[in-house]
């Protein structure tokens, strides 16, 4: 399709290393359309990064295909490097460069002008509300700093596409809100970009579709309000007991209005639809089967609850 901005073929990569093989990404199908925000969403080591990686020319599939913009990455690495701005989960920043040069000299280095790395550094400066540090060591900025000055830097050259990988891992909430403003006017703009994370929220927050991942493989895709709807419940009830939790959730499957219930990190999870029960009616249930309930935690459907449907396990670990 001609909005297809990256594709993926039975894309695979398995690491093999002491003569133990590990398949990180195992035959991913993927399409990304032109102008959208596409998270991948998923626990460490789901394989986020070795998708990303691929895509970036910096790891080698093993089999499979992959073209962004149009360029097959395996075949033309070198001209595949010129459609992507990409930044990686640690920082690389040039140390020894001002939060300047780091944008400039990234643009000659694309072939830009010296006035046109310039005008657009100057520029670039004042989108990312940086323009006060231009003359800065880089050392000293803080780490949301540091990442809108990746951010600019990963788009000085203006590629086709943006890659993110877990953007804003470390960051502290204030800095992670900058981050998002940032990459949602890049998306107002018409800027595609894929994005990792392991955080529901970020992906709730940004992404037009979200592939969930776990063990290199796509569990389920789709826009998050879709993904969040395809539970098939508009409330989380999360009990937590004395006693036997696998029992417990079983009591509670029966109810009027659950549509599922599991045991998830100490405490059972029960998904409701509709209005014939809620916390207070669980709870009478749970007390009524001769359990103490200890907590009672209420929140609508998330991301993670359809990871948990999906695998049994926290979207967390």
């Amino acid at each position: 399709m001609q909005d297809e901005v990256i594709r993926t073929e039975a894309l695979t990569k398995v690491f093999t290393a002491r003569g133990f093989h590990v398949r990180a990404v195992d035959g991913l199908d993927l399409a990304v359309h032109r102008g959208e925000i596409f998270g991948l969403l998923g626990p460490n080591g789901a394989g986020k990064t070795t998708t990303v990686g691929m895509l970036t020319t910096r790891v080698i599939p093993t089999s499979g295909a992959a073209w962004v913009a149009g360029i097959d990455v395996v075949r033309h690495p070198t001209t595949a490097k010129q459609m992507i701005g990409v930044v990686p989960q640690t920082n690389t920043l040039d140390r020894s460069l001002s939060v300047f040069e780091n944008l400039y000299f990234h643009g000659r280095y694309f072939g830009m002008s010296a006035r046109a790395a310039r005008k657009t550094t100057n520029e670039f400066l004042e989108q990312f509300r940086l323009a006060d540090r231009a003359d800065t060591d880089v050392n000293t900025l803080s780490g949301g700093m540091a990442q809108r000055l990746m951010v600019a830097r990963a788009m000085l050259h203006r590629p086709p596409v943006l890659f993110l990988d877990e953007p804003t891992a470390g960051l502290d909430p204030q800095s992670r809100i900058a981050l998002w403003d940032a990459i949602e006017e890049l998306h107002g703009a018409g800027q595609t970009i894929l994005l990792t994370t392991h955080y529901m929220e970020e992906a709730d927050q940004l992404c037009d579709r979200v592939a969930i991942m776990d063990h290199g493989r796509i569990l389920a895709l789709d826009a998050p309000a879709s993904l969040k709807d395809s539970v098939g419940a508009d409330t989380e009830v999360r009990v937590s007991a004395d006693g036997d939790l696998e029992r417990l959730a079983a009591n509670l499957t029966d109810l009027a209005g659950v549509t599922g219930t599991q045991v998830i990190d100490g405490a059972v999870s029960v998904s409701l639809r509709g209005n014939h029960l809620g916390p207070a009616g669980i709870l009478s249930a749970a007390e009524a089967a001769g359990y103490r309930v200890t907590d009672v935690g209420i929140t609508e459907p998330t991301l993670e609850t359809v990871f948990i449907n999906l695998t049994g396990k926290d979207l967390r670990e």
